[in-house]
């Protein structure tokens, strides 16, 4: 048995997303409900057909092809080579994947930017999270909007489960998860094709008030905010999620 590897690198995003094995461990996460909350927003919304839409830190595009089903013209773009290969096997002419980092801006305009399933906070540095905000607003079009879904913080501590153990595939993560300087850190030790394996999660805990306060920062109106994929009010001490709509 070699040594672990030991994947803690300063941008642990660049490592965990680009392995298989957090698609593993992730696989049996709810993509129904998923697609029930793309439905509620683009509703909400009242996105016009074929709007150009896109979906920041798209993984391996599975919500880009379900809005790129309802009839938008929609682009995925995500740090992860290797999820966009895999996502780049689906694309068509009103839907393309690219490698993209979330703190620079696209040249094209959009009418709605989602970033999903808490794909924000992952930067160390507070100027980083400030830049990806702003990257989002210059990629808007003049009519367009943004969507931030978010961890609700208070219901995450409320609830962490220190430590479990998952199989998956005939693979057991060990995953621990706490808070330290402000961060919510998921730790992830496995053994797999005859190595020992650790990855680190780490996310940073940013309540609403600190949305607020960056968004006043970055010249953005922030519109509402739902507590659920159902798009009910944020109530913060007992809603699942925090989803921010801004312009």
């Amino acid at each position: 048995m070699s040594d672990t590897t030991n994947c803690k690198s300063e941008n642990w995003y660049a490592s965990w997303f680009d392995t298989p094995y957090y698609h593993i461990l992730y696989k049996d996460r709810n993509y129904r409900e998923a697609q029930i909350f793309m439905d509620n927003l683009t509703h909400y919304l009242n996105l016009p057909e074929k709007a150009k839409v896109l979906d920041l830190a798209c993984g391996k595009g599975r919500h880009s092809i379900y809005l790129n089903q309802l009839g938008y013209d929609v682009m995925g773009a995500d740090l992860s080579e290797n999820s966009i290969a895999e996502a780049n096997k689906n694309a068509n002419e009103t839907l393309h994947f690219v490698v993209h980092d979330k703190r620079e801006p696209f040249e094209d305009k959009f009418d709605a930017i989602f970033n999903l399933f808490t794909s924000f906070g992952y930067f160390e540095n507070e100027e980083d999270n400030l830049q990806t905000l702003i990257a989002i607003k210059e990629s808007l079009s003049e009519y367009g909007f943004a969507v931030i879904d978010f961890m609700n913080v208070y219901t995450v501590l409320e609830n962490l489960i220190p430590e479990e153990t998952k199989e998956v595939d005939g693979i057991t993560f060990h995953i621990k998860r706490y808070e330290s300087n402000h961060f919510i850190i998921k730790e992830i030790d496995f053994e797999a094709d005859g190595q020992k394996f650790h990855f680190e999660e780490k996310v940073k805990a940013y309540t609403l008030e600190d949305f607020q306060r960056m968004m006043n920062e970055a010249g953005i109106y922030l519109l509402d905010t739902f507590g659920d994929y159902k798009l009910k009010k944020f109530h913060k001490n007992t809603s699942e999620r925090l989803i921010m709509i801004f312009k």
